[in-house]
C-alpha cells in the first residue's frame, strides 16, 4: 500500500499510474474540496489534515510501504512532516514537483517570502489582486490597509478560505471566489473590472495558470510579483510521474501483483496520453 499525499491536479494522474503498476494507493487530502484521484478499485481517498502523529499511525494500520508527495509546490510544512515521518519509521519518500515556468521574465518582481511580496505589490499605490490562496491573506490585508490601497483576493469557493479573509479584514465585495486555472480572458476581465494594476502570485507551474496570468499582466500592463518556491531538501525529487513509479521498483518495492514488461509499458503510455 502506498500513502499518496495529494490535493493537486497531478493527484489523479498518479494515483492511477501507481495502480496500473501493480501497487494500492491511499489517497490523503487536506480538504474535502471536490478532486479526482481515478477510478481504480485500489484507490482509497481520506479526507482531512494529518499532522505528524497521525500520518505516522495511518502508516503504521495500513502498513503503507511509502509515501508519494503530490501536494502543492509550496506545501513546505506538509512535504516536511511527511519527509520526516518517512524516515523516523523507514520507508522511502517521494516526492513529484511540477516544473515551475517563471524565471526572470520582464516585469516580474521576485518576493522572498510573503511579507516580501506584500511590500513590493503595495508600493505602486495601484490595486492590487491576490492570487496566492487564503492561508497566506494577512500581511497583504495589513499593507492594504497601511497604504490605503485596495487589495482582491481570489481563493477557492470554500467557507475556510472565505472566512481566512474575513479574518484577515478583506471586505467581502472584495473577496472573488472561483476555481482555476483561469484563463488569459478571465483575468483579463478581473483586471480591468477593478482597475488592478498588481498581480500577486506563486509559480505554481503551468496547471497553476501561471502563465495565463503572466500574459495577462503583460496585456494591461500590470506588475507582477511572484512568491518564489520554498526550498525543497528531499533527494528523491521528480517531475515525471512514470519516474515516480520506476523510482519504486528501484527499492524493491514490488507491487502484489505481478508487473511486467507489458504493465510498465502501460504505465508510460497511460502518463503521456495524460498528458498530451
Amino acid at each position: 500500500m502506498i500513502l499518496l499525499l495529494g490535493g493537486t491536479r497531478e493527484t489523479a494522474a498518479m494515483a492511477e499510474a501507481l495502480t496500473a503498476a501493480g501497487y494500492r494507493a491511499i489517497v490523503s487530502t487536506a480538504t474535502e474540496i471536490p478532486l479526482s484521484v481515478g477510478d481504480s478499485p485500489d484507490i482509497v481517498r481520506r479526507k482531512g489534515p494529518l499532522i505528524e502523529g497521525d500520518m505516522a499511525a495511518l502508516i503504521r494500520e495500513k502498513k503503507i510501504k511509502a509515501i508519494v508527495d503530490v501536494t502543492h509546490p509550496y506545501a513546505a510544512h506538509v512535504r516536511a512532516t511527511a519527509e520526516r515521518v518517512a524516515g523516523r519509521l523507514g520507508i522511502p519518500y517521494l516526492t513529484f514537483v511540477r516544473p515551475g515556468v517563471l524565471s526572470g521574465e520582464d516585469g516580474v518582481s521576485m518576493a522572498a517570502n510573503h511579507e516580501d511580496a506584500a511590500r513590493l505589490a503595495f508600493e505602486t499605490g495601484k490595486p492590487v489582486l491576490l492570487t496566492v490562496g487564503s492561508k497566506n491573506v494577512r500581511p497583504y490585508a495589513e499593507e492594504s490597509r497601511r497604504a490605503g490601497v485596495p487589495l482582491m483576493a481570489r481563493v477557492l469557493a470554500h467557507p475556510e478560505s472565505i472566512e481566512a479573509c474575513l479574518k484577515a479584514g478583506i471586505p467581502e465585495e472584495r473577496i472573488l471566489t472561483g476555481r482555476g486555472p483561469f484563463t488569459v480572458e478571465e483575468n483579463l476581465q478581473l483586471i480591468r473590472r477593478f482597475g488592478i494594476g498588481v498581480i500577486v502570485t506563486k509559480d505554481s507551474g503551468e496547471a497553476g495558470g501561471v502563465r495565463a496570468k503572466l500574459e495577462a499582466a503583460r496585456i494591461e500592463r500590470c506588475r507582477l510579483v511572484v512568491v518564489q518556491r520554498p526550498a525543497l531538501s528531499s533527494k528523491n525529487r521528480f517531475d515525471r510521474i512514470e519516474d515516480v513509479v520506476h523510482a519504486l521498483k528501484r527499492w524493491s518495492l514490488s507491487p502484489p501483483t505481478n508487473t511486467s514488461s507489458t504493465s510498465r509499458n502501460t504505465v508510460t503510455s497511460w502518463v503521456q496520453c495524460r498528458n498530451r
